[in-house]
């Protein structure tokens, strides 16, 4: 497989697309006319509307109903952007669940549901996409993680393991794919007010904005928009940014 063209259009795909942030970073590359590959779990009535307005304006896009969490739903998924575009430059995986418990009250189900997609699904997509980039000579993947990789919360074990190991999956592919001009960076948006926090309370969702020392939190439009950038950026790779201002 050739090269990609720096002058040619890039190839981008997106999962978790039917996401608040997921659903933000579409707009953001679409408005920069890049072809678009959509992921989405179940909401496709919602990933259709998202992607009309610029179909009907002949942007390029593709949507793709997958399991993540299914190692060869994955396969086929990058198998059919691949065969429409020849190559993908970006992959931003924005898939990701919340399902809070204490630890005591933690049950199996809803440990594997959280690790499963948060996780494992990850790992299956940066795998197939890892495999197309170094066919064609290089890539960028970009993952959203969370500060509480780092941090921890109550109730959110599950929630929080996934995302470190986000954080260590995204080093160790940077370190390994580095010679074949893959980067693999991470990014931690801060608390966002999408149907992924909609269970908070009024009470929590304070005091989260409350340990932002700026006392407010990211839109999801800045957080798209650094993400679009970042992408652009060819000289970064095994990087963790912290868009979130609570300091730790």
């Amino acid at each position: 497989m050739s090269k990609p063209n720096k002058f040619e259009k890039r190839v981008v795909v997106i999962t978790g697309a039917s996401g608040g942030l997921g659903q933000a970073l579409c707009k953001s590359f679409l408005k920069g006319n890049d072809a678009i590959g959509i992921h989405v779990y179940s909401n496709v009535e919602k990933g259709e509307a998202l992607i009309r307005p610029f179909t009907s304006e002949g942007r390029e896009t593709l949507l793709y109903r997958s399991d993540l969490g299914d190692s060869g739903s994955t396969r086929k998924m990058f198998d059919n952007f691949l065969a429409k575009w020849g190559r993908i430059h970006i992959l931003i995986n924005s898939a990701g669940v919340i399902d809070d418990h204490l630890f005591s009250r933690q049950s199996e189900t809803a440990w594997d549901h959280v690790i499963r997609t948060n996780l494992t699904g990850i790992f299956y997509s940066m795998r197939e996409a890892g495999r197309i980039m170094q066919d064609q000579g290089g890539g960028h993947i970009i993952n959203i993680a969370s500060l509480s990789a780092f941090t921890g919360r109550v109730g959110q074990a599950a929630y929080t393991a996934s995302k470190r190991g986000l954080i260590a999956l995204t080093t160790s592919a940077a370190r390994e794919w580095g010679a074949s001009a893959i980067q693999v960076n991470a990014v931690l948006p801060g608390f966002l007010d999408t149907g992924m926090t909609a269970s908070l309370t009024p009470e929590q969702k304070r005091n989260l904005i409350g340990e932002n020392v700026l006392n407010r939190p990211s839109t999801l439009e800045e957080v798209s928009d650094f993400i679009f950038h970042l992408s652009k950026m060819k000289y970064v790779s095994g990087q963790i940014f912290n868009l979130d201002s609570r300091i730790h």
